[in-house]
Formats: structure tokens, sequence, C-alpha cells
């Protein structure tokens, strides 16, 4: 049975992606504004181009090309991981389905609430709800009890549009995967999670910070100006062993 660190816990659900329209008539406002947002977002076509299921693949390219966390061989988490945009990107930066011969094979492990279509070289756990117990040790019995290199969490809840109210369920979320990652990570592992920004975030920070030699606070590129989210890159995970006694 896993244990529990004296952490917080949430539920996760993530939205799927969708194909850019070419017909606003008849659309309310609000969709009119996403839809022509589409159409003018180069990170949208760029997917496409490159074959990724989502933009957000390109948030954490840019992410990793600064810190250089996923590497051929890792063992990896990525925890809301529909429609798969992220798992591609680890798949591909740790060589899951071996096409690199000259370089160790990884391993990656997505799971969601949304099925995921299949990944090649992957592991998809969906729809699983990574926050009960049961899939975090469905996920370890995959792993045959490995220690891991990176977690990461792009989970959101629906959004309410109370910002508040969502930035304390993402929060939420944050900390329940951070409780993953204290129980499975291997010394010197890393950490990577999407909040909405809030009050809150100086309190995730200090309590990363326990268990992190470092944490940074990160808007890659790719992340649009008016949005909220930010992301907690961690690396540098000083083991259970090292938190302080409270």
């Amino acid at each position: 049975m896993l244990t529990k660190p004296n952490l917080r816990c949430f539920s996760t659900c993530r939205t799927l992606f969708k194909e850019t329209p070419t017909n606003l008539k008849g659309r309310k406002k609000s969709s009119q504004e996403w839809l022509t947002r589409q159409l003018k977002d180069p990170y949208v076509e760029k997917s496409r181009l490159e074959n990724y299921r989502s933009r957000s693949a390109f948030k954490l390219i840019e992410i990793d090309d600064k810190f250089k966390f996923l590497r051929p061989g890792n063992i990896i988490i990525d925890c809301g991981a529909s429609p798969g945009g992220w798992t591609q990107v680890a798949a591909q930066r740790c060589n899951a389905d071996g096409k690199d011969t000259n370089s160790d094979i990884g391993t990656v492990v997505g799971i969601d609430l949304i099925r995921i279509h299949p990944i090649p070289g992957t592991i998809l756990l969906s729809p699983m709800d990574f926050t009960k117990v049961s899939t975090q040790e469905k996920i370890q019995q995959c792993l045959n009890g490995k220690p891991v290199d990176v977690l990461m969490s792009d989970m959101a809840p629906n959004a309410t549009g109370v910002a508040v109210l969502d930035h304390e369920r993402i929060i939420d979320l944050v900390v329940q995967a951070l409780r993953f990652a204290l129980q499975v990570s291997r010394p010197g592992g890393s950490f990577l999670a999407k909040i909405w920004n809030g009050a809150q975030m100086q309190n995730l920070m200090n309590e990363l910070e326990r268990f992190y030699q470092t944490v940074h606070i990160v808007k890659p590129p790719a992340s649009r100006k008016d949005s909220a989210e930010i992301y907690f890159y961690c690396q540098g995970f000083k083991g259970l062993k090292a938190r302080p006694s409270q």
C-alpha cells in the first residue's frame, strides 16, 4: 500500500484538443473569440505540421530546452496527459520507442480521466483517475517499482470562472501530484506542474522547496500572455529523509 505524506488532495480532468474550425457564423461571442484566437495562433498550426496532438506540446518543449531534464533512458510519469502532446514529447526525448539505437530506452506512463489514443512506446492508463490510490498503485506496477526521474502534471480542474476557486482547485491537484512524486521519485529527480496564478503560490513554493534543491517559476513562450497559467519546475529531489520534522 502507498503511504501518504501530509498533503492535500483533489480530483483531475482535462479538456480535449479540438480541430480548428473555419466557419464562425451562428456562434456565441465567446466561442467566436476562442475560434478566432485558434485561427491566429501559430502554435496551433505548428502542432499540426509537427504532428503533435496539442499546442501544449511546445510548452514542454520550451521548458525542457531550457532545463534539459528529459533524457534518453528516463522514467517519466505524465499526469493529466490527454490528448497526449506532453506524452509525445516525453516519449521522443527519453527514447521510449527505441528509435535511437545508440541511446538508452526510456519509459513514459501517461494518465488521464479522458481516453488517450495510443502513442508508440508509451504506457497509457486511461480513462483512469490519477488521484485514486488504485491508479497510483497501477502506475507503480507498470514501472515494476523502479524510481521515477520526472513526474509532470498538466492536470487542471474544469474552470468555474471564479478565479479564487479555480486557483484553489488546481493547487489541490498539484499537491496530489507532489504527494505521489515524493513516494516514487529517485533522489535528484524532477517535478513539473502547472498552476493558475493566485494567492497560494508562495505557500506552494515553500512546500516545494522543502523537497527539491531548486524551484523555478516558468512561463514558456507557448503559454498565452493572457493566461493565468504558470509552471513550477523543481529539480534535485532531496528524498523524504531530508524532510524537516513537523
